[in-house]
């Protein structure tokens, strides 16, 4: 009996000690789930307060720069009196989503076509450009498979119809900044009536408004394996009025009694890859050119340019009008296709999507003193002012012995009409918007580079170089982008308003 009892009592203390070493287990187990549970919630509330202090952080850069930006842009008022003469073209512009009208899937190899004449050709090319979030406009010579695309566009539900041409399209800026315009652009009676009693149109009235259709896209897009970089747009049409200049000479009566202070002279690019004899296009960019050379020196020029892929088209203009405008303004692709034509003899097709403000800055200048130095010959204006836009950044290189003025208040609106136009909205919220403009950059990638550090309590950068005045503004970019189609032209138009 005493021998069961004690093996009873041995078991039993057995028993106990192993319920003991597991409680002891599990408490072990249970004090490190409990440690990683802490160090898992610590983790996470580390990142999210870091995330929270980013955001915060960049909330208030966002709004201190925009403060700046206003407060610089105020600073100067636009002249009521100011007159401004614009040519040339107007159209209807059909504004769509990329991806709400083109369901084929994108080609293998993207390939580059001067004009399009079929969708094989439209898919390669729009594909060549969309890749590099890269800006274009090209002829489909087609009219039968455009009409296809605009039926197409018309029932996208993002589909909307705006006024569109280069001209009209500055015009317009100009009178909302509060100047007096003549626009150099033939419409029909309906698309007049849709412009302001403030702007005076030449005329002259045609049956039927030309239609080009903009393909926007948003950054990041998916379309097989391409993705653009930023969201940009490809700009197709048919139109047969605006390249050959339809408005030019009922322009040019109307300006012998005008008297403005600003001529502007655009949408030159619709004659890129038009089929026009050699002797018709000389014509009219022969007109154009008296048109630049008949004005006094009080009234100065400004040319802007834009997307070209013609050579000879792109030297004509080099030859014939570049030289008679006293301002040039383009965007970061115009500027190294300038650039090339001006030292080559050629043209890039494609250039970088986010620029260094250094790279711009060095190309402006080379455009500057090559054609500063061709100033004078055979009547030529001496180029004085140039504006380059970019998505990050406003830049100015201005002769500072020239008659223009307000240069740091002129990137300041330059930089907020960029973020109003793509937004669609005259009040800028910091929420919806961006910088991606460098904490600093350097002026130039030669020897004496200053480096500059970017402050958001003063924005902008401006310094002297010799004879020049340069200037540099940061873009609040648009995070939800309704449009940029149209933006260069806001853009250079407000740009130019403070300065005249």
């Amino acid at each position: 009996m005493g021998g069961r009892n004690k093996k009873r009592k041995d078991r039993g203390n057995e028993r106990r000690f192993m319920n003991i070493k597991c409680s002891k287990r599990l408490m072990g187990v249970a004090t490190k789930a409990s440690i990683g549970t802490v160090v898992s919630i610590t983790i996470i509330m580390l990142a999210y307060m870091f995330n929270r202090y980013k955001q915060d952080y960049n909330s208030n850069i966002l709004q201190e720069t925009l403060t700046g930006l206003l407060r610089e842009e105020n600073s100067a008022k636009v002249s009521p009196d100011t007159k401004i003469a614009i040519g040339f073209g107007s159209c209807q512009d059909i504004v769509v989503q990329s991806n709400q009208i083109i369901f084929d899937r994108p080609p293998s190899y993207p390939e580059h076509f001067f004009s399009i004449t079929n969708k094989e050709e439209f898919l390669k090319v729009f594909a060549y450009f969309y890749r590099h979030g890269a800006a274009a406009e090209r002829f489909i010579s087609n009219s039968t498979f455009f009409s296809e695309l605009v039926h197409l566009a018309e029932k996208a539900p993002s589909a909307r119809y705006i006024i569109g041409g280069n001209a009209p399209v500055m015009a317009k800026r100009f009178v909302k900044e509060g100047c007096q315009v003549l626009l150099g652009a033939q419409m029909s009676k309906s698309l007049e009536n849709q412009f302001s009693n403030s702007i005076r149109i030449s005329g002259p009235i045609v049956g039927e408004d030309d239609i080009h259709l903009l393909l926007e896209y948003p950054a990041g897009q998916r379309w097989g394996k391409f993705s653009p970089p930023r969201a940009n747009r490809f700009i197709v049409h048919n139109d047969h009025q605006n390249p050959e200049l339809s408005s030019l000479d009922a322009f040019i009566t109307q300006m012998e009694n005008y008297d403005p202070n600003l001529l502007v002279v655009g949408g030159l690019q619709m004659m890129d890859n038009f089929p026009m004899s050699e002797i018709k296009r000389r014509d009219r960019l022969q007109k154009v050119q008296n048109l630049m050379k008949r004005q006094p020196p009080s009234v100065r020029i400004h040319f802007e340019m834009a997307s070209y892929s013609e050579e000879s088209l792109l030297r004509q203009l080099v030859q014939n009008i570049v030289p008679f405008a006293d301002s040039l303004g383009m965007n970061e692709q115009e500027l190294p296709n300038l650039l090339h034509m001006i030292k080559y003899g050629n043209i890039s097709l494609v250039a970088e999507s986010y620029p260094r403000v250094a790279v711009i800055l060095d190309q402006m200048r080379e455009v500057f003193q090559f054609l500063q130095e061709v100033s004078g010959i055979e009547g030529h204006r001496k180029l004085t002012r140039l504006h380059v836009h970019t998505l990050a950044f406003q830049a100015f290189l201005m002769d500072k012995n020239s008659p223009w003025k307000n240069t740091r208040a002129a990137a300041a609106k330059s930089a907020l009409v960029a973020n109003r136009h793509t937004c669609g909205s005259d009040i800028i919220n910091p929420e919806k918007s961006k910088l991606i403009m460098d904490e600093a950059f350097t002026t130039s990638l030669g020897e004496n580079a200053q480096r500059i550090h970017f402050d958001p309590a003063n924005p902008i950068s401006c310094w002297d170089e010799n004879n020049l005045e340069i200037c540099v503004a940061p873009v609040l970019v648009c995070t939800e982008v309704l449009q940029t189609g149209g933006g260069g032209d806001n853009i250079s138009s407000a740009g130019l308003v403070l300065q005249v």
